[in-house]
């Protein structure tokens, strides 16, 4: 099968780095100098899965020049998905898969909005990765794993087939016959401890390690719980010592990809994250002071950043 990767970026420059080094017909859409540096020397990966290099030649800006595709690993910022969906038109036929392996719950409702007539699936990934210099991506954690599948009704033909690709790659892969789910409780994860670690620029290791960052943690978390409730969302109750267990996978050290992007003045996922969960608490009259006091903050840094970059088509 041909797989395209829309934003070769952590998630997407390992993952379909992962498809390619197992022999997948897979294609990269990328921009800037971390293009630039893809063209010279190819997408160089350093893993705790191995080190390995996908070459130049399958990395483009343009994606008119791949083709068809009978997969599309979307994962573009969430604040970049309407500029890059209405990208590609040249890559769907009546057969293309979309996988949404982007932060927040609402991606494929904006997708589906630009492309009504294609599948879309959403998704979650769960990696630690980024990228560390123009053209390389780290991966640091020790999991990769991928989780996807219809917002409503069965999984098709082609999600099977996927499914089987990404496990002869060797990623840990699941068809979900809950995605919504899925993607609320990674969205209880990321928009509370991820953003936290942006907001305090502290590390995983001590934000954990004082009790009072600790219990914010855990009552950000329940925020965002009650809000995926109260909107019927069958969330799992916040279980803290399932979730401090769950944070052994990652080094002490470790931080958020909000984190990276707001030292290096890039534009912030906010929006799709804390913005999200402050917007449908007020709908559903759940308070959601935590994530507002997040929000409000990291909302002038990301407006600050947004304003000095330049237009941003698809990217990592």
């Amino acid at each position: 099968m041909r797989f395209v990767v829309m934003g070769a970026g952590g998630i997407g420059g390992f993952f379909g780095g992962a498809l390619a080094r197992a022999g997948e017909d897979v294609w990269f859409v990328g921009r800037g100098k971390h293009f630039d540096a893809m063209q010279r020397e190819g997408l160089r990966i350093t893993s705790t899965a191995g080190n390995f290099t996908v070459p130049s030649s399958q990395i483009v800006q343009d994606p008119a020049l791949i083709g068809p595709a009978d997969v599309i690993l979307f994962c573009v910022k969430s604040y970049d998905t309407e500029s890059a969906a209405r990208q590609l038109s040249p890559l769907l036929s009546e057969r293309s898969l979309i996988i949404s392996l982007q932060n927040g719950v609402d991606n494929v409702e904006k997708i589906a909005a630009i492309l009504p007539h294609c599948s879309t699936y959403g998704g979650a990934a769960y990696i630690s990765s980024r990228i560390t210099a123009p053209g390389l991506i780290s991966e640091t954690g020790g999991f990769q794993r991928i989780v996807f599948g219809p917002m409503s009704g069965e999984a098709g033909t082609r999600a099977g087939e996927t499914l089987n690709c990404l496990t002869r790659a060797g990623i840990k892969s699941q068809l979900s016959a809950n995605i919504r789910k899925d993607l609320w409780q990674k969205l209880i994860f990321i928009a509370s401890m991820g953003s936290l670690t942006a907001l305090s620029r502290l590390t995983h290791g001590e934000i954990i390690g004082n009790p009072g960052t600790r219990a914010l943690m855990f009552d950000a978390m329940r925020e965002v719980q009650s809000v995926a409730l109260k909107l019927g969302i069958d969330v799992d109750p916040v279980d803290e010592s399932r979730v401090l267990e769950g944070l052994k996978r990652f080094r002490d050290d470790t931080r958020s990809s909000m984190y990276y992007d707001l030292i290096a003045e890039k534009p912030l996922e906010v929006e799709a994250l804390n913005g999200t969960v402050v917007r449908l608490g007020e709908r559903v009259g759940v308070p959601t002071p935590i994530h507002r006091v997040i929000y409000a903050i990291l909302l002038s840094y990301h407006l600050r950043h947004t304003a000095a970059s330049s237009p941003r088509p698809a990217d990592s």
